[in-house]
């Protein structure tokens, strides 16, 4: 079976823990930064330039996330998330609202080797944000305390163009905006570095869904529901392997009460169980504008935050599938993930050198031997 460690931590201001996160992850993701060609892509003072014109609001927090990453040049291209290297993704989203409640469910469908499972609450620009972390300050999805949601799917196309890492733009919609409308304009105005599709909703009970083209350009779509293909694309090359036609002609015909939606999300044909060849549902959210709080939510149990009552921890969740070999993530003793002092002292350069070569046995070794000695 598969074990996913998954983490909430709340920092207001990025500091210590966010540090902490970033040693433990670093590695990682530069392995994955060099082999995809992340060397090549714009300098240090371009990415910069590209948030000062798109995205002004986050420049504190870039600089400061910066700082705390230890300055290098890479780290900065990197957490710009300008014209990064392409990355592909799953899932399944909809926003159904009935004039008296509204809420959105979404399915994040991708291997459990290359997925953080962090959940963040901040106020990095002085409101609270809370929502499941990428690209260590990006959000895949998430919900703010105006009560506006949003979520992102992968838009079925590898073509790429000059624009941001679209988790990205996903926090600064939650930094900026409170209404569904003021989101859509943002999404117009940011270019996305690839084809996404996301779904929103906000306390009005507004719902939207947007197409993003790579370079940039948003269509908005009828329905507020999402899968990994786009209406105005070629049919996508992995559709028959993601099945995102039949969930898509699933999602269409949902009706009923919002607060019942999450329930078709927990069964086929929009639960993904196909976790030995990378693609599987990693965990299901439940975004409720009306409280601000979401529910994290697997086949053995649920998990409930809200910004006004969020409470650091961990879950160990099971994802209920056979498997050819066990995640990374889930080899990581409780223990070192839970003590941020601990997970300062492991040496997370040799665990990410260990990572991007294939060391799977190695990385446990080396983490129960720092775990006994600490």
């Amino acid at each position: 079976m598969i074990r996913m460690i998954f983490d909430a931590i709340s920092e207001p201001h990025a500091g210590a823990k966010w540090h902490s996160r970033w040693q433990r992850s670093w590695p990682a993701y530069e392995a994955w930064f060099l082999a995809r060609g992340g060397d090549n892509g714009p300098d240090r003072k371009t990415c910069r330039a590209a948030l000062a014109r798109y995205m002004p609001e986050l420049l504190p927090t870039y600089d400061r996330l910066v700082t705390l990453a230890g300055g290098s040049d890479r780290a900065a291209r990197f957490l710009s998330t300008w014209c990064p290297p392409a990355y592909l993704g799953g899932c399944s989203i909809a926003a159904l609202s009935d004039g008296a409640e509204v809420r959105l469910v979404r399915n994040y469908d991708l291997s459990p080797d290359l997925n953080e499972g962090f959940l963040l609450r901040s106020a990095w620009t002085g409101r609270p944000v809370m929502g499941m972390v990428e690209f260590l300050w990006g959000l895949s999805d998430g919900i703010n305390d105006a009560g506006l949601a949003v979520a992102l799917a992968y838009g079925g196309r590898s073509e790429t163009g000059r624009g941001f890492g679209v988790t990205t733009i996903l926090r600064y919609v939650l930094e900026t905006c409170d209404t569904v409308d003021e989101a859509v304009e943002v999404l117009a105005r940011v270019p996305s570095h690839m084809a996404y599709n996301i779904v929103l909703t906000d306390l009005a009970g507004n719902t939207a869904s947007v197409e993003l083209s790579p370079g940039g350009g948003a269509r908005r779509m009828q329905q507020a529901i999402a899968t990994n293909h786009q209406s105005s694309a070629p049919r996508p090359d992995q559709a028959s392997f993601t099945r995102t036609y039949e969930r898509h002609e699933h999602l269409r015909g949902l009706t009923g009460a919002p607060a019942l939606l999450y329930q078709h999300f927990l069964k086929h044909p929009l639960r993904q169980d196909r976790f030995e060849v990378g693609f599987g549902t990693l965990f299901t959210t439940e975004y409720d504008p009306a409280t601000t709080s979401l529910r994290l939510i697997w086949p053995d149990m649920e998990w409930r935050q809200s910004l006004e009552d969020f409470e650091e921890g961990q879950r160990v969740a099971v994802l209920s599938a056979p498997v050819r070999a066990r995640s990374v993530a889930a080899t990581v003793p409780v223990a070192s993930r839970q003590d941020w002092a601990l997970a300062s002292r492991i040496d997370w350069l040799a665990v990410g050198r260990d990572y991007a070569a294939g060391r799977g046995k190695e990385i446990a070794s080396y983490l129960e031997n720092v775990s006994t000695q600490c």
